[in-house]
């Protein structure tokens, strides 16, 4: 078997072994968190760590939040407000979000529970949803001012058609604009705390990175404008080849470093001081803010309410299960067994029925936005298959070699 499977190339330096961690259902392929503006065709990923006995970093991660004295740490996190409370009226701290249940609870939280007084910035999605838009309007509704930036729309299009072309990542762009935005606005509000709300680390970034509650500089800031690049495009080359201004491009770029550290911004993890339960935190949003499910389940998944304001959004995950061998559902139902909501054993039959399901209900809008030819998307899926984690049945039907349940083509 390990001879078989050594003989297929793995794609973005993923590990040839596929392993699945033996207390949830991720895979040893899914990437940690990198820079969003370094992506380029030729970046290599940094994998999940599993360790000796097989368990993955999320999943040790998460045992060690049990042990944490939550007690202690909003202690921290009053230290922390009191820092930088402001009793004029104006806005001291800043947190982003397009209107998801995490971005309401935070700054509900802050705002009446803590006493802060925060301005909510909104770096929409790409196509909102009906009830994505409708729960942003509600959550401002519950009580917060905001800033909406609505980036250049030809450019937006033009980078979200690249991102998928180059790097079949068709929500980079949101991403970009979720990460880098909100320092860039605190700044000019005179504003030096940025909240967002889960550490990257939860879901298997190192483990060293969830010690502290500070957010890595290096995620949303940049020195040199010849490191930074857009759909796997460099700047110079999007301004020679594609007839773009770079005027156009600055509101898809990070602040640069100096900027940062001359406006003392700090940009924290709430949930590095909260104890954070993602269904807690839906309940929560659901009671407060007006927050709802969408009305049906989503498409890849067993869930109605994470990630429900993009129609891209379900689009994006298809192409994570593309690259990486890992859908939506795998990344929801590994999150549920860790909170002990789903055994391993369901978790691995949603992930059997879900997985890979493919998101039709907004695809033909999505292709017309991108004017892209569906028949286009699907041969750039093809391209970007791993050789060592897809191969073809009897059928000439694409099958993962490998999955969860063991019951992929090389498993048998």
């Amino acid at each position: 078997m390990k001879e078989k499977k050594e003989k297929y190339k793995a794609f973005y330096g993923l590990p040839n072994e596929v392993k699945f961690c033996i207390k949830c259902v991720m895979s040893n392929q899914r990437p940690t968190s990198t820079v969003e503006f370094k992506h380029t065709k030729e970046s290599k990923k940094t994998t999940m760590n599993f360790d000796e006995d097989g368990v993955c970093d999320a999943c040790r991660s998460h045992e060690i939040k049990q042990n944490i004295d939550w007690g202690m740490r909003e202690e921290e996190l009053i230290k922390l407000l009191d820092k930088h409370r402001k009793n004029d009226g104006s806005y001291d701290c800043l947190v982003p979000g397009s209107g998801g249940k995490d971005s309401a609870y935070q700054a509900h939280v802050l705002k009446y529970k803590y006493n802060m007084n925060p301005l909510t910035v909104t770096w929409p999605p790409i196509l909102y949803t009906d009830y994505g838009l409708k729960n942003w309007k509600n959550w401002l509704d519950a009580g917060f001012d905001n800033i909406s930036f609505y980036r250049n729309g030809k450019v937006m299009k033009l980078l979200t058609r690249l991102s998928i072309e180059n790097l079949l990542h068709p929500f980079q762009t949101f991403i970009l604009g979720q990460k880098n935005l909100a320092p860039k606005i605190a700044a000019q509000h005179g504003i030096n705390l940025v909240f967002y709300g889960e550490n990257e680390a939860e879901y298997g970034n190192p483990l060293a990175d969830n010690t502290s509650s500070l957010r890595d500089k290096s995620y949303f800031s940049f020195d040199n404008l010849d490191e930074v690049f857009l759909a796997g495009v460099s700047i110079k080359e999007l301004m020679a080849k594609y007839d773009v201004r770079l005027s156009d491009l600055m509101s898809f770029l990070p602040p640069k470093i100096e900027d940062l550290e001359k406006a003392s911004i700090e940009v924290h993890y709430l949930g590095y001081y909260l104890k954070w339960t993602p269904q807690e935190v839906y309940y929560y949003a659901v009671e407060n803010t007006g927050f709802k499910a969408r009305p049906h389940r989503t498409q890849g998944t067993f869930s109605k309410y994470s990630g429900i304001d993009d129609k891209i959004d379900d689009l994006h995950f298809y192409t994570t299960f593309i690259k990486f061998g890992i859908g939506r559902a795998t990344y929801d139902a590994a999150q549920e067994v860790r909170n002990r909501h789903l055994t391993r054993e369901e978790g691995q039959a949603l992930v059997k029925r879900f997985d890979g399901e493919f998101p039709d209900r907004y695809f033909d809008e999505i292709m017309k936005y991108l004017e892209m030819e569906p028949e286009y998307f699907h041969e750039l899926c093809d391209k970007f298959r791993s050789p060592h984690l897809w191969g073809k049945d009897e059928k000439g039907e694409w099958k993962l070699r490998h999955n969860v349940s063991l019951q992929g083509l090389d498993d048998k």
